[in-house]
Formats: C-alpha cells, structure tokens, sequence
C-alpha cells in the first residue's frame, strides 16, 4: 500500500509539472482585451497575509517565471505595500512590458488627484500607459460621471488603455457603462464565496464587461491550507473574518474535502479544482489567482489544462449546492465599502 501511495504522489506531482509547463489559451475582457486565461495577482508580494516581508528578487523571480509560462495580466494596486507592490510589478516586467496587461487600482477618485494618481503609478510601473484601471471602491462623494470623465481623458491621453470598477454597486456599473464602456469588473469570486452570481455577472454578461475574480483560492482556504486548529498571526485579515471563525470554520471545511476529492479523481490539486470551476463559469472569467511561492505560482497555472466533462461539473455542482457557507466574508468595515453606489450627478 505505502509503494502504491508513493507512485500516486509522483503521478501527481509530475502531472502537476507536466500542466504547468503547457502554456494557457487566452480570454478577452469586455470583447477587447486579450489576457491569459489565468492572470498572477502581486497582492501579498510586498507583505504576505501572515505579515511577512517576502524576499524581494524570489518576488520578481516569480513574475517573470508567470510569463515565460504564459501568464500576460498581472494585478496589483497603490494601495497594496503600499506603492511597494506596483513598484515590484514595473521593476519585474520592464523587459517584456510590451508582451503583457497590467492592471492596478486606485483609491481616492477626486477628479483633480486622478491624473496625478495616474502619473505615480506609471513611474512606480515603469511604463507610459496602464493597460486597465480600476476604480478599486466606489468613492461615496464623487459621481460615477466624473471619474469617467477623468478616466475618459487618460484614455484621450493614451495613458490608460481600458478602466473597471471593484466591489461596485449594479446602478454605478451601468451609469459608468453608459459614460464609457467599462472592460471588466473585478470582485471577489470563488467556491467559498459565490455573491457575484446574483446580480453582478448576469449584468457583466448583459453589458458585454469581463469579470476578474480577486482572491479566487478564497485566501488559502479553497487550497486546504486552512484546517480548524489553523491561528492566524496577529494582523492577517483572515482572523477578523466571519467564515474563519472557530464556531464557523468547521462547517465550512466541507468545501474543501469536496473539492479534495475531485483533486483525487483528476490528479490534480485542490487549487487548480477551484481554479477550473471559475473557468468553467462563462469564457469571459480570467481569475488572478495571488501567490508569494514558486511552486504555487505554477501549480495555479495547471488549472488551465484541468477538464471536467459536464456530468462531472453537474455531480459537483449538486454536491456543491449542499455546502452552506457560514460567516461574513470580509471584516464588517470592509464589507461596508462593496456595493456602493456612486452619489447622482446633480
């Protein structure tokens, strides 16, 4: 038995190698732009959930590792580090800058800082345009209209190239959409948090807008990193969450031991199961999975080559459909920025 539970992890890991290195198809984001079906979110490069400070060359390492095997968008955001993250991002991709997407997001929208926010982030990136600008919560004070309209003028400018909205409320994806075509939406989607089903992709799917899910692995968890004796460091945002608390992450673990046991039956891993089913939702979902470690990094980027016949979707799904969810997925005062609705233009 032990000799046959060998040969079992060996299949795994050299199928895991085998998929990694077989570059992904592409996708496009709101019928126009063209990335990788799987993008590589930098996130947690300048500091990881745990609150380390991760070895910066290792960082870049990873980045230009993600190209050469065929990732070409890459998120990060101003506030991620802060700064630092972007600044990671321009140093790491310099040479094929040309070759890629990138995509990061600002807080903040008076239309007198934009543009200025917009020139710190092309010198922290090293570049002369942002492929995609996200509006990274909805700003409470200021009309949707008017940060459009700045944004349509660094379009003008060719200093953006294409701009989304994070977290937004439905209303503000439509009066953004109607001031200026909107080319993705990127909220937190994944098998432990599925909310953007009910109203925010049907609408992507009626507008014609791409759908980036951030935090696609549910922070670790979908990857069966998390257990119920897991602590989290003082700091890690995963401890203020509802979902990971000691009363609620039981429940919530049988999730995970449903999708290990599709990881078994298609030699793959937990990770690129999660990955693949965002995959399989609509054509027009490119997930940006975030990772501080090679070998992860990889792994994630198998997903693509992981295929489930429909009768296999559907089994899952219907096992899925039992699972209950328990907790908030986000700290409170986190959660009070998602859904927002931009104030009218008077």
């Amino acid at each position: 038995m032990a000799s046959t539970a060998g040969a079992q992890i060996i299949n795994q890991e050299n199928n895991q190698t085998s998929l990694a290195n077989q570059k992904m198809g592409k996708r496009k984001l709101g019928g126009t732009l063209e990335v990788s079906s799987i993008g590589l979110g930098v996130q947690n490069m300048p500091r990881t959930y745990q609150t380390t400070i991760p070895y910066r060359p290792e960082m870049i390492n990873i980045i230009r590792k993600a190209f050469d095997n065929g990732v070409t968008l890459f998120d990060t955001a101003e506030v991620y580090g802060p700064l630092e993250s972007e600044r990671i991002l321009g140093e790491a991709v310099e040479s094929f800058r040309n070759k890629i997407v990138i995509e990061t997001k600002f807080f903040g929208s008076r239309p007198e800082k934009l543009k200025e926010k917009v020139e710190g982030m092309l010198k922290r990136l090293r570049t002369d345009r942002i492929d995609l600008l996200y509006q990274h919560r909805v700003d409470r004070e200021v009309p949707i209209e008017d940060v459009v309209g700045v944004i349509k003028d660094l379009i003008t400018a060719g200093k953006v190239l294409h701009y989304g909205l994070s977290e937004p409320g439905i209303q503000t994806i439509r009066r953004a959409h109607a001031t200026h075509p909107v080319t993705a939406i990127q909220n937190e989607y994944s098998l432990l948090w599925r909310g953007p089903e009910k109203a925010v992709i049907p609408l992507c799917e009626e507008l014609g807008i791409g759908f980036v899910p951030w935090s696609p692995l549910g922070v670790g968890f979908l990857t069966g990193a998390i257990d119920a004796n897991t602590k989290f460091a003082q700091g890690d945002i995963r401890g203020g969450e509802g979902r990971f608390s000691p009363e609620n992450l039981p429940n919530n673990l049988a999730l995970v031991n449903l999708i290990k046991k599709w990881a078994v039956q298609k030699s793959a891993t937990p990770a690129q199961i999660s990955l693949a089913w965002l995959l399989a939702q609509k054509p027009w979902i490119v997930p940006i999975p975030g990772t501080t470690q090679m070998a992860h990094m990889l792994e994630n980027n198998g997903a693509y080559q992981v295929q489930l016949s429909i009768d296999e979707w559907t089994s899952f799904n219907t096992d899925l459909a039992k699972i209950e969810i328990k907790g908030l997925r986000l700290p409170q005062g986190v959660l009070n920025m998602s859904d927002v609705e931009a104030p009218e233009k008077k």
